[in-house]
This record gives C-alpha cells, structure tokens and sequence, in this order.
C-alpha cells in the first residue's frame, strides 16, 4: 500500500461510519506527520540535513508532533543524526505505516472495553510521528505519541507490527488517564515508576489480551522469585539510572525495563484480590502511595499468576 492509499484508509476509518459511541470517546490517531517526514525525505533523496528538517518537517507538523519534539529532546539535527546511524529504520517505518489501517479498528475496540470498565473515560489524541530513533513512544494528560521508526525497529515484543503498535498505543493510552504517582515524576522511586509502568502493562492486558512489553514475560519465565526478591532491595532507588526503568532501547536486551514487568504483576495481585473490580481498577489508575499500595496488594516476590 503506497503512502497516499495508506492516509486515504485513515480518512475511511476516521469518517463517520467508524465514529465511537459517544460515551467511549475513543481516541482521535492521527498519521499526518509520517506523511509529511517521508516527503520531506524523498525531496532530499533519503538524506535530509538537520536545518531541513526542523524547518519542513517540525516546523509545518501537527501539534502533537510539537508536543513529542519537546517532550522528547527530538530536534532536526538529531534526527538527521538518527537517519545517518540507521538508515534502515527510516526505510522500514515507511513499509509499517501500512499496518496504521488494521491497527486501528483494533484500538477503537480497546477504547470501547476501557469505557465500559471505567465508565465515562475519554481519551486525548494520539499522534503517529516520525522521530530520532528512540523513544518508542509517550504518553501524558494531553496526549500519546508514538516514535513509528522506533516502534518499527523494536521486534523483541511481537514480531508483528500491527500488534505491537495496537498495545504499545493502548499502553500510552492507559497513560494518559493515570492520575497520583504518574503526575509526580521528578525524583520517582523505583517503586514508583513500576507501578506507573504495570498499571499501564496491566491494563493493556486487560484490554487487548497482553501485555505490551511481552518479552519480558517470557525472558522471565521461572526466575521470578529471584527477580522480585532483587527488585524489593532496590524499590526506594531513584527510578533514573536503576536497572529496573527507563533502561530500555531498540537494541536493549530482554534485562531492560524488568521493574515494568514487576509493577504489572503487583497491580494485577491487587486486582485478583479485589472483590469491587470497578473500584480496584479506579484504585489502580490513581496511585498515590506507592509503599501503601504494595503493602496492601497482597503480592509477594515469585507468587503464582494466572497467564
């Protein structure tokens, strides 16, 4: 599918017909910035220079495309920068764009699931953008963003794009309606960015079928114990330089980020015990008190887990 038959499918999916009921008040995702980069890259035949593309290509973007740039460090020259180290993953993002079409319908669906779970959610809009390689993606109050060349390269979840897209997406999604810890991020714990990342793991389980960062279930399988044990001795750590967060990459291994994985299970021990899961779940996406919620979860290092 060429890039013009690729957005003329987004139009389709985004037109009436596809409209959310009102009360689920799924997401608006919108890939006009992918089309945009790839123009402004073709023009320079596959080498736009730094000055080129913060003038054509962040300078005329959406303002979600603002919004990342500035979350995210992202600048021209440091995507020329990423072109010139990978060139590859410029070429690739262009082929995944074509999964946006099936990608879609398939979020909406987990937007559905989430209004009826937590009644009266809406959710911000979700920009599709080109970037400087890494993040794969983020996700605040105004909004989700999603790297699609970082996103592209990064297989070790799902060999398949479109699934990983989906639960990568939803995942930022589950972000942008969290509340307590996820609003206080300077001088984050260990614990603490755990629990915001397994909450947001935890609930793209919920609404998809599983977790986002699947790889780490299955490079965890039958070391939990030690791992959880490993992870209690560093949970009042800063969250910045631990080995448990925000140490992942598209060429990390599967030992990057495992504290996402740790957090999933303990928010998921406190919902299987919960007996109001409406209320466990509104419980979850506000997080106040990360030492509280742990204490009060009920998990312990190794416990057995329904898959």
């Amino acid at each position: 599918m060429t890039m013009i038959r690729m957005l003329a499918a987004l139009a389709l999916l985004a037109g009436p017909q596809a409209a959310a009921p009102a009360a689920a008040q799924a997401p608006q995702v919108s890939a006009d910035d992918v089309a945009l980069f790839y123009r402004v890259y073709d023009a320079a035949g596959g080498a736009p220079d730094g000055a080129t593309l913060q003038r054509d290509y962040l300078g005329r973007g959406s303002a979600g495309l603002a919004r990342f740039a500035e979350l995210r460090r992202i600048t021209g020259e440091a995507i020329a920068a990423a072109i010139a180290k990978n060139p590859g993953f410029y070429v690739e993002a262009r082929q995944c764009a074509d999964a946006l079409p099936r990608v879609l319908p398939r979020v909406d669906a987990s937007a559905r699931r989430f209004a009826e779970l937590v009644p009266g959610t809406s959710f911000p809009p979700v920009t599709v953008a080109i970037g400087r390689g890494r993040p794969v993606a983020v996700g605040e109050a105004r909004g989700a963003y999603i790297g699609l060349e970082a996103l592209c390269a990064w297989k070790a979840p799902d060999p398949d794009i479109a699934n990983r897209m989906v639960r990568v997406i939803v995942h930022e999604l589950v972000h942008t309606r969290q509340r307590g810890l996820a609003e206080r991020t300077d001088e984050a714990t260990v614990l603490h960015a755990a629990l915001v990342e397994g909450t947001a793991e935890f609930l793209t389980e919920l609404l998809t079928g599983s977790i986002a960062y699947g790889h780490l279930q299955r490079a965890t399988k039958g070391r939990e114990g030690a791992i959880e044990a490993a992870f209690l001795k560093d949970v009042d750590r800063p969250a910045v330089g631990s080995a448990w967060v925000f140490n992942g990459s598209v060429a990390a291994g599967d030992t990057a980020d495992l504290g996402y994985w740790v957090g999933y299970r303990i928010v998921k021990a406190h919902y299987a015990r919960a007996t109001d899961k409406r209320q466990a779940l509104l419980d979850i996406l506000a997080i106040d008190d990360a030492q509280a919620f742990l204490a009060g979860s009920g998990w312990t290092p190794g416990m057995e887990m329904d898959e």
